[in-house]
């Protein structure tokens, strides 16, 4: 396999589309190998790459299953819930903090 071609930031041709682009048609790259990057400069650090595929090779999202969606809602639940109180905090829990507000304010409180 050659080098992939290169475009610049807004100038790929028709008929290449990111991932993102796929996705808010309903499609998905569907096991096709990436046909194209796309670069869009950065003043500091390197250039930001997202990989183009061809639209038409493109393949329809997979409906969501009901044991799918069964455990993306359990695995949110254990996001929501706080290892410290045990309740479900409404929001997910900072990896940063490993618990809900409430819990980190009181530790950092008593240490």
């Amino acid at each position: 396999m050659g080098a992939l071609p290169v475009y610049r930031w807004r100038l790929a041709p028709d008929g290449l589309a990111t991932r993102r682009q796929l996705r808010a048609v309903g499609l998905r790259p569907g096991g096709q190998e990436v046909a194209a990057q796309l670069e869009r400069p950065r003043r500091r650090r390197g250039p930001l790459v997202a990989y183009l595929y061809h639209v038409d090779q493109a393949k329809p999202v997979r409906p969501m299953t009901p044991g799918r969606r069964a455990a993306l809602a359990k695995a949110m639940t254990a996001r929501r819930t706080c290892p410290a109180c045990r309740r479900d905090a409404g929001y997910c829990i900072p990896r940063s903090l490993g618990m809900c507000v409430p819990c980190s304010d009181s530790f950092t409180a008593v240490s």
